[in-house]
């Protein structure tokens, strides 16, 4: 099996043309997504190619380069906006975990269960890809992850980048996980909550995700919509809210249990998000 750490993007694009070219940063899904006799011919690194462990701000919002860990997440002075992803990056696995994990793999690796997912989707993150034939694309979070363990990553491409447009003034977050125990657990249902109020207290715009309850993480966009102009604490969650969410049944838990437990994540995330 043919090893590289390129430091250079054109180097790593050039590995990637390769047959059954596999991508890695943190590693930490590699050996437990692997088939029993499955072996991939070349192993790409990304942790040393320019740029790519950077997070960097300007007027248009915050990037995080492709090997950005959750740990770079956590110590990253960034807005309140934000809360809700730090607050995720400290629920991914292990002190260890979050050291080598990176945001970008998270996404990657398309889990339904993606601790990440639901507080990037609140922040309406986009996902910048290359490729060596195409250049650069850069498509929303909601449509490069397609179905449990699948994305519109082509072969060729690799994403250097996970794109934040800056949060509106005002704008709070809050995350909330729901596991068997407090950490080093496969979340049942998690919430993410990002929430600007009005002069009156009143919700001026809304954005709340929802992961685990389906096969791709998603926003309620119905239930956005009639948040605005509401009591943040006198909110109440209807079915038809939590519609479009599809639980299943597994060893975790209920479809019920699981839209239930959704429903209260709902409301403490947006207070958590609101009172901190």
């Amino acid at each position: 099996m043919a090893y590289s750490q390129p430091s250079l993007l054109s180097d790593a694009l050039s590995v990637l043309q390769e047959a059954e070219t596999r991508v890695v940063a943190g590693g930490t899904d590699f050996y437990p997504a692997m088939q029993p006799g499955q072996q991939p011919t070349s192993l790409l690194d990304i942790t040393r190619i320019d740029g790519l462990s950077d997070i960097t701000q300007d007027h248009e919002g915050v990037r995080f380069g492709a090997a950005v860990t959750w740990s770079d997440v956590t110590k990253a002075d960034l807005p309140p906006g934000f809360d809700a992803l730090k607050q995720a990056a400290r629920e991914v696995g292990s002190l260890q975990i979050q050291n080598a994990g990176t945001v970008a793999g998270n996404i990657c690796n398309a889990s339904p269960a993606a601790d990440g997912v639901p507080p990037l989707l609140a922040l309406d993150a986009k996902v910048e890809l290359c490729s060596a034939e195409r250049g650069v694309r850069v498509i929303p979070l909601s449509a490069f992850i397609t179905g449990v363990r699948q994305t519109t990553l082509a072969k060729d491409e690799l994403v250097t980048a996970i794109l934040v447009p800056k949060c509106p003034p005002g704008m709070r977050s809050g995350f909330e996980k729901l596991g068997s125990r407090r950490y080093l657990v496969i979340s049942i249902v998690m919430t993410a909550a990002n929430v600007v109020l009005d002069e009156q207290g009143k919700v001026a715009e809304a954005r709340i995700a929802v992961g685990a309850c389906s096969a791709v993480a998603q926003r309620l966009a119905d239930l956005e919509a009639d948040l605005v102009g509401q009591d943040p604490r006198a909110l109440r969650i209807t079915q038809a809210h939590l519609a479009p969410l599809a639980p299943i049944d597994d060893v975790r838990g209920s479809g019920d249990y699981r839209l239930a437990a959704a429903a209260e994540q709902i409301q403490r995330s947006i207070l958590r998000a609101i009172e901190t």
